[in-house]
């Protein structure tokens, strides 16, 4: 199943439907997963270092590559700095250390995982070198908010592709799309699902009746629709799928207000502004 893409501002193009790893425990059951979720068309797979499953991601991959189900270059492959790295030089080692974790010779997607309290500074400087060799090909954030990102913009001589940041229905964060998409940031969404807590939402399963699609499907729509990066995470082959099954319909303007309006500014997970890390 094609997947479509969205170009990021430095001309690579990234698959909008991606294949999350997050509280997905290292081990053979993962390696299987990754394998499976590429056989069912997965191109973009995202973890990060404090996930503590890059080497079962990375053998994934690599049987998947041996298998012959994909090459390397059709693979978007995502990881993210810890926090605790906070220099120039720790950044730089941790890079290094996933692509050995990994087994990769280059990531596709290297994001700054959590802002802190401007612990984000000389992280980036390190992420805008490892972007001018051929072991990265893009650079971004994760859960920065807009104060943020004035604050980097500020100092950063490369723009983020990509600020990856919880959102679903219950949490739409509006106003920072569209600081985003006003310097070309793209968002990509964590938690599309709120851990599943929205699939019994009754609007959502209302309009999965109208739509003849599951509750998962109405959702993950209402994030393509309007542009965004998600992904979403199973261990399970037919709900990998499932994901995957939403490019044959599209939701009607009025119902996608209906799912806009459950908005409560409702987090599952922690507040950047104050989870200090």
């Amino acid at each position: 199943m094609k997947i479509s893409t969205v170009r990021l501002n430095n001309g690579v193009d990234m698959p909008q439907v991606g294949y999350g790893v997050f509280r997905v425990e290292d081990g053979a059951d993962l390696e299987q997963a990754v394998v499976t979720a590429i056989c069912e068309g997965y191109r973009s797979i995202d973890t990060a270092a404090i996930y503590g499953n890059e080497q079962s991601v990375g053998r994934g991959i690599a049987k998947a590559i041996e298998d012959g189900l994909v090459t390397r270059e059709e693979l978007f492959v995502t990881s993210k700095v810890w926090n605790a790295h906070g220099s120039y030089e720790e950044t730089l080692a941790a890079y290094a250390e996933s692509l050995e974790k990994m087994q990769l010779e280059y990531l596709d997607l290297y994001l700054i995982h959590w802002p802190g309290k401007a612990k984000y500074q000389a992280p980036w400087k390190a992420l805008e070198e490892l972007v001018q060799t051929d072991k990265l090909r893009a650079i971004g954030v994760s859960n920065f908010q807009i104060h943020h990102l004035e604050d980097l913009l500020q100092h950063a001589s490369i723009i983020p592709v990509v600020n990856q940041i919880e959102l679903h229905p219950k949490l739409t964060q509006s106003e920072l799309r569209q600081f985003c998409s006003e310097h070309g940031i793209q968002i990509e969404a964590w938690s599309p699902l709120m851990n599943a807590e929205l699939l019994e939402n009754e609007v959502v399963q209302e309009l999965a009746t109208q739509y003849k699609k599951s509750a998962a499907q109405i959702i993950l729509r209402w994030d393509i629709q309007q542009g965004i990066i998600t992904i979403p995470k199973s261990m399970t082959p037919s709900r990998m799928q499932e994901n995957l099954r939403i490019t044959d319909f599209e939701i009607l303007p009025e119902d996608m207000e209906r799912l806009n309006q459950l908005n409560e500014n409702l987090r599952s997970g922690p507040d950047p502004d104050t989870f200090d890390f």
